[in-house]
């Protein structure tokens, strides 16, 4: 992700720069799961994204850290013990979240009907 990315104000800029801070398979799901557990240690979260790489899910998460979406904090543990959780900045797209939630669910439900019928 580009820290800095300038957007021109074209009619979707906006949406572009949210897609930009939330893009990718797996940030959109990470936020998802940092809001329902409030906090969530790396292998938590990587146990709850089934098909994930270590490799991915570090990068995700710096990028998530960087853009100011979520809180690192690390504790000065043998072995060492990492949190993350949302800042206040990711808990403002939590109205997005919840809404590609019930889309989501109601998406599946329907397609779910499909195949049946």
């Amino acid at each position: 992700m580009k820290r800095n990315k300038d957007y021109t104000c074209a009619l979707g800029c906006p949406v572009e720069a949210t897609l930009d801070l939330i893009d990718g398979k797996w940030k959109g799901v990470i936020l998802y799961h940092l809001l329902n557990d409030g906090m969530l240690r790396f292998n938590e979260l990587r146990r709850r994204l089934t098909g994930i790489t270590q490799r991915t899910l570090t990068k995700q998460l710096r990028e998530l850290e960087e853009c100011g979406l979520i809180t690192r904090t690390v504790y000065a543990e043998v072995p060492p013990r990492v949190e993350y959780r949302l800042s206040s900045r990711g808990h403002s797209l939590e109205p997005v979240v919840r809404s590609l939630q019930l889309w989501g669910e109601n998406y599946l439900v329907e397609r779910s009907q499909k195949q049946v019928a």
